[in-house]
Order: structure tokens, then sequence, then C-alpha cells
């Protein structure tokens, strides 16, 4: 909703990772896009050992993975009727992979409230807008009447299962439908089947009772404890403008280890499905995004186009043990490197060489 700490959330990501930022234009109908590395100390401690076995006077450039953020004006009720312009604010969320809601759990008189009233009711207002977006969605399909076209009528019939159970309230994400019923739901981009995290803006004070605070409204919001990140936008702002050397200090202050971004670029990584192998070597050490499940010649392929259709096979090695060998040589001598054909799948934190016909 409007009013809630998602723009003031939205610039502390943008501020504390600057040199990763694809920062543009705003305007209040347009969304303003950025994109952050995904924290992972795998890479600086992959670059360290790489400089050191390889008598290397300088460390690889270190390439992270990366989250495209997108800050999309706040919904109120009637948005799907196009009020405050939510036509325009619900075809900006259609084109993401996943929704973060920001939802007020604040007290500032200083802010207006713009209809928001409670954490509960205000997540439920905007999960309404999108489920009432998606039934207009999916009265526009046309009914094929009777035909022998047996792909229009399974088609026709997915579409009437998945608008009954809209009707009743049910998330398109909670839908279940069999495999050969799934492409056609996703032929219609729903609103309300995107994965979604909820990202609970608190006061200072309630920090240190974040966890606490993510089981209460889990539960009062249905939906699993990984889903809901307890943060402070108004902190993490201030955190954004610490040196690097002073946020542990200052996060310390609130009771708490990690930062509410790091949390979240973290779990949205997780929740968009991906995972990253990694590359290391002179010219640099880098975290590779894949859907899970991707087998070693679809994973050289995001490397490279050419290593896919050219693909041979894999040396892999888990990062930790690259490192304790430590270095390729050593893992070579000690048989720690395997060597995975075309079947086999990455694992998170499998370093890689792909072998290919040139």
């Amino acid at each position: 909703m409007p009013n809630v700490g998602k723009s003031t959330l939205f610039n502390a990501l943008l501020k504390k990772q600057q040199a990763f930022v694809a920062n543009f234009p705003f305007a209040t109908i347009e969304p303003n896009v950025g994109v952050v590395p995904v924290p992972d100390v795998r890479l600086e401690k992959l670059a360290d050992m790489i400089r050191q076995t390889e008598n290397l006077d300088h460390m690889p450039p270190l390439v992270p993975a990366t989250v495209e953020f997108v800050d999309i004006a706040g919904l109120i009720a009637g948005a799907h009727k196009g009020e405050g312009l939510g036509n325009k604010f619900l075809a900006h969320i259609r084109e993401t992979n996943a929704i973060c809601h920001v939802v007020r759990a604040f007290s500032d008189l200083d802010i207006i409230k713009h209809g928001s009233v409670a954490p509960k009711q205000d997540f439920e207002v905007v999960q309404t807008e999108l489920l009432l977006a998606d039934m207009q969605t999916l009265d526009k399909q046309k009914d094929p009447g009777v035909t022998p076209d047996k792909e229009a009528q399974k088609r026709w019939s997915v579409m009437k299962k998945i608008k009954t159970a809209l009707s009743q309230g049910i998330s398109g994400r909670d839908i279940r439908l069999a495999k050969d019923e799934q492409p056609y739901a996703r032929d219609v981009h729903l609103l309300t089947a995107k994965p979604i995290l909820i990202a609970l803006n608190v006061s200072e004070d309630d920090l240190k009772n974040a966890d606490e605070l993510e089981k209460k409204y889990a539960a009062e919001f249905g939906v699993g404890i990984d889903q809901v990140i307890a943060i402070c936008a108004k902190t993490e702002m201030q955190l954004a403008d610490l040196p690097e050397s002073e946020q542990v200090a200052y996060l310390e202050s609130f009771g708490i280890a990690k930062s509410g971004l790091e949390r979240i670029i973290v779990k949205a990584f997780a929740t968009l499905g991906l995972m990253t192998f990694l590359t290391a070597g002179e010219k640099e050490v880098r975290a590779w995004t894949i859907q899970k499940g991707m087998t070693a010649p679809e994973a050289a392929g995001v490397i490279h186009t050419d290593f896919q259709e050219k693909f041979i096979r894999m040396d892999a090695i888990h990062w930790e043990k690259l490192i304790q060998a430590p270095g390729w040589t050593a893992a070579r001598q000690k048989g720690l490197i395997r060597s995975e054909g075309k079947e086999y799948v990455v694992q998170e934190g499998d370093v890689i060489i792909v072998k290919h016909n040139a």
C-alpha cells in the first residue's frame, strides 16, 4: 500500500550496493529498477586462494550473482478497476518473477497511512486486488464451445478450474494442477501465482524481537516462516550511510547479526528457485545464476551458449574442498576433481571447468 516504506527500503538496497546499481529515472507512475548483488562470502575466499596458489600480485575480480528489484507504486483498494492508476501498476507487477510485499508494522504519526489499517488487513487488501485482477484476466478467456479441438477443450477446462478456485479466495500459487494442466495456467500469467516474500517494516525498537514477529505474522498471514522478514527500512537507510567497518557494530546495537537487506536479497534469490555455481581462475571469480535442477550442459550454456551445444564433460569440485586442497593443481593431485557428464545435475557451491569442442 502507499506510505509503508517501499521506496525507503528500495533506496536502501540501492545505496548499499552503489557499484552494482542500474538506476533508471523515477517518475510517479513508472517503476524504479535496481540490480543488487547476492551476498556471497565464498567469492572472496576463492579469490584469495587463487591469488596465493597462482602467485598473483592482486586478487582476481569478483563477479557476484545479482537480483533485480523493481519498486512499484502502492496499490489501494479498487486497483483492479483502475483506482489510483492501479491498472498501470498491476501491469508492472505482471512483468516480475516474484512479489515482495512491504507491510507497515511501525508507528509514526508523521507518515500518513493512506488507507493502511494493520499488517494483516493491509496484506489482504493487496492480495484481494491481485486476485480480482486475475479474475478479470480469466473473464477475457473465451469458451471454445462445442469443438473437436481437444487442445482447446483441455485449455478451457483448466481455465474453469482456476476460476473456480480463485472465486473461493485461493491464490494461483496454491491451486493444485496436474502436470499437463500447468502450461495452460502459465499462459495467462496470473499475479497470484507468483511466489511471494513479505517484508514486515517494523520500528527500530522491535528489531530485537524480529524472530518472534516473523513467527507471529507468518501464522497470521498463513504463509511459511521463511516467507516473512522483519526489517526496519529507516535503520537500513542509516546503515547504508555508514562505512563497512562500522556497520557490524551498528547492527549489534540492535541485537541483530545480519542486515534485513542481506536477508531479503538472499531470500529473494531462493524464492525465485535459483542457485549458483562458481568459476574460479586468474581472470575472475564468479557466481553464475541457474535454475535449480539444471544439468551440466544447461549450466555450461549459461557461461556461453556454444558450451551447451559443444559440451563434452565438466570438471567439478565443491568450493570448500578446492580451498582446502588448496587450488586446482593440488586438488587434481589429490583426486578431488570429479569428471561429470551430460546427465549430471549441477549442485549449489560447485566450482566447475567446462570441457567442450572448440
